[in-house]
Parts: C-alpha cells; structure tokens; sequence
C-alpha cells in the first residue's frame, strides 16, 4: 500500500459513513417521497448502488475499498492484509458505518440515535444474506484477477441486481447491518436480527473464497500444464 495505516483507516471510515449515509438517507427520502413499497426501493437501490462506483473509485487507492468487514476478513484469510491491520480495518468500518447513521438522521431532522423496530429474521433473510455476500465477493475477487480497473462498476452494480433478487435486499455487509439496527427507518434492522445477518454474510463470504480460489487455482493449473507440455 502506498498510503499509511492511518490514511487507511481514515478512508475506511470516511467511506463506509458516506455508504451508511447514502443507505439510509436515501431511503428516508424515497420512505417519504412515495407510498409504493417498490418505488421507495428503487429510490434507496440506484443511490446506493451509485454511491459504491463513486467511493470504490476515489478511495480505493488509498485503502482498497473494503467498507465492509466480510471483505477485509476474505483479504485476510487471502494474506493481503495483515491481521492486526484487518481488525482495525473493521472497527473503522463499523464506527464509520454508525457515523453515517447519525449523519442522515441529522440531515432529516430526526433522532440522531435509535434503535429499528424492523423486523428482518427467518431461513429465507438468512439464505438471502449468504447469497448477497457470496455473490459480492465472487464479483470482488473474479474482478480483480480478470477486470481490476472494472472493480467500481461491477460491485455497484451487483449491489443494484442483489437489492431486487435477495429477499433481503442484499446487507451484505456486516459493518452496514450494526450500523442500520440504529436507525428506525426504511433502511432499519433490528438489533435482534443482526447476529444473523452477520453470521450468513460470514458465511457466504468464506464459501465465495473457497469456491474461487478453487477454480482460479484450477485454471491456472491448466494453463501452466499446457503450456509446459508445448516446450516439451
């Protein structure tokens, strides 16, 4: 990395606050703005979405990117971050993402702290989870190996598909999910639910790792048994 762990981690929490901020600002005001359940979804998914090309471009030379903790425990099982490095990665995504809570409630004149009443739980949230965090890390690491200067493009758009395919709405994002428990909103999760929220996003996390670090280890093999096999 050519910048510091400071500048790091200040990117770390400057960007996951601007997500958090963007995910429940902007369903605050599609909340408010429309009485359609769909409508206020689509009002929350295309800034959310847009956000993500926004801040993976303009902050991911100083710190990657990771804005979320699932992401950073993927690098640093893949050795590319170190372990003390990746924990304060995390408490800076999560204090980052609560910052960000505060910040939209202020924006919106209500409450700066709450706690959500909403109520997100059951196999089928859970199944959704696993399968919004696979998919994003799937999109990060195929990325990088095959399309790295796409990287912005591909995960703000995969959070827009994921937003409409997951039963969930696609969290994704354990840093997000504490953050959006404080906030009582169309964006908002109850404490209660986030553990397993978590826990499926580990999850689908760690299968993504496995599964593509599998078939690129794999193609590889190929290639290099190919080519060798031509110089023979």
């Amino acid at each position: 990395m050519a910048f510091d762990l400071k500048r790091r981690l200040a990117a770390e929490v400057l960007g996951t606050a601007i997500l958090v901020a963007t995910v429940v600002g902007s369903g605050i005001m599609a909340d408010r703005l429309s009485d359609d359940v769909a409508v206020s979804l689509l009002g929350n998914t295309i800034p959310t979405g847009a956000i993500l090309v926004v801040l993976i471009s303009i902050l991911g030379p100083i710190s990657g990117a990771h804005f979320n903790p699932a992401v950073t425990m993927v690098f640093a099982a893949r050795r590319e971050i170190e372990v003390p490095a990746a924990a304060l990665y995390v408490l800076a995504q999560i204090t980052g993402g609560i910052v960000g809570t505060v910040i939209a409630h202020a924006m919106f004149d209500l409450p700066l702290l709450q706690l959500s009443e909403a109520v997100r739980t059951g196999s089928g949230q859970w199944i959704a989870e696993v399968v919004a965090t696979f998919g994003l890390v799937l999109t990060i690491l195929t990325g990088l190996r095959f399309r790295g200067d796409a990287i912005p493009w591909l995960v703000g758009l995969y959070i827009t598909a994921a937003y409409w395919f997951t039963a969930s709405t696609s969290f994704a994002n354990p840093a997000v999910a504490v953050a959006r428990a404080f906030s009582n909103t169309f964006a908002g999760i109850r404490p209660t639910d986030v553990p397993a929220f978590v826990g499926a996003e580990v999850l689908g996390a760690l299968v993504a790792t496995v599964i593509v670090g599998w078939m690129l280890t794999e193609r590889n093999t190929s290639i290099a048994a190919i080519m060798a096999k031509g110089t023979e």
